[in-house]
């Protein structure tokens, strides 16, 4: 069996950019992977045209081997569009492989170590009193965590101390509304660049007993994160800015991490993500990944996670109702918060190609944050 063509479908249905991957083989099979949208998503594509050149022609169940094609054959160590890239084409060899052997491809991975995935929902809000309201929907839901972003809306033109004192009115409001059995993750989207600050709100928010503090300072400063770690009180996640073994090796050298959470359709690829959870096991530390896009990436995500053993939980979104409802044709199931996992044979997902067409990529990027000077903050 040989690699015959790559495709890619470039999709927006209203629920942000999508970039699917499908590989086909002269035998009549296929599979089929996501790239991770990192902003200039054509630039994805293209990429992922570049490089089916380099495959065409191989024996695609060589994943190892078609992934140091890729990624060695590349010469310069990838940013986010290569890795992306062949994040794309490395999840749809696994969705072949496992459609060749007539297996779900957590048992190519080594077999179910749990029967089933927690997920945890973002939640939104302006006031403390709405991003209660939305804690309350996911656990009526059957969710029992969240995640939610700390700080109130318009922080980029307020004092630091009403910052301060809004994120601690927020978690004070969906802590009361949850109580103490659901767990609470906190995402400030690294838009805090001062250490001292990313502190000094992890004290603010401390007392609600977050399960984790996510990317509270930018990721290029691993020895910044470790500083904080030290300090903070409350588990540091990370990661999902990162690529490969290699820069997930430097920040647990580094010690700025509690919880890692690689993006299996950005650091790499499944196997990428596997051998990064092998590091984070070898010290005590779990994998939490990041997986905002929908039922693509989910499907990778739940044969990662189901088959490996310091996995902690699964960033969710809802895939059966609304425009991602439209991208695959048979969303996976969620049950009490939980993601069951497919026994079909691959990933256990198709593309709802027919619904394509019509929904091109959208040329986007986050909205730019002016603080009160006219400075431009992170995003």
């Amino acid at each position: 069996m040989k690699i015959s063509d790559v495709l890619t479908y470039g999709v927006n249905m209203g629920d942000g950019n999508h970039i699917f991957v499908k590989v086909l083989t002269d035998e009549h099979l296929y599979g089929i992977g996501e790239a991770y949208r990192v902003g200039p998503d054509h630039a994805v594509e293209q990429t992922v045209q570049y490089l089916k050149d380099w495959v065409i022609g191989e024996d695609p169940t060589r994943i190892e081997h078609l992934w140091r094609l890729m990624y060695n054959g590349s010469r310069f160590p990838g940013g986010s569009m290569l890795n992306a890239a062949i994040s794309g084409i490395e999840t749809a060899l696994w969705d072949l492989k496992g459609k060749i052997h007539n297996t779900p491809v957590y048992q190519l991975l080594g077999g179910r170590c749990r029967d089933r995935v927690r997920a945890y929902l973002g939640t939104g809000g302006g006031t403390p009193a709405e991003c209660a309201e939305s804690a309350i929907n996911a656990v009526r839901q059957g969710f029992t965590a969240i995640k939610m972003q700390p700080m109130p809306p318009g922080r980029e033109t307020m004092s630091w101390g009403s910052v301060l004192k809004g994120a601690a009115q927020r978690l004070a409001a969906v802590r009361r509304a949850v109580g103490d059995d659901v767990e609470i993750g906190l995402d400030p989207h690294a838009q805090i660049f001062e250490p001292v600050r990313a502190w000094e709100l992890s004290e603010a928010v401390r007392p609600y007993r977050p399960m984790f503090f996510e990317e509270p300072l930018r990721p290029e400063n691993m020895e910044a994160m470790a500083q904080l770690r030290a300090k903070a009180g409350i588990p540091i996640a990370t990661g999902e800015m990162l690529y490969t073994k290699y820069e997930f090796r430097d920040l647990i050298a580094a010690g700025a991490v509690d919880i890692l959470q690689p993006d299996l359709v950005l650091c790499g690829g499944l196997m990428e993500g596997k051998k990064i959870a092998a590091l984070a096991e070898a010290n005590y530390l779990t994998v939490a990944p990041h997986n905002p896009l929908g039922p693509v990436s989910t499907a990778v995500a739940v044969h990662f996670a189901a088959s490996t053993p310091n996995f902690l939980i699964l960033e969710y979104r809802i895939d059966s109702r609304g425009p991602a409802r439209q991208l695959i044709r048979q969303p996976l199931n969620l049950v009490d918060g939980h993601v069951q996992i497919p026994e079909t044979p691959g990933l256990g997902i198709e593309l709802n190609e027919e619904a394509f067409p019509d929904h091109p990529l959208a040329t986007w990027h986050r909205a730019f944050i002016r603080e009160a000077d006219g400075n431009i903050g992170y995003q």
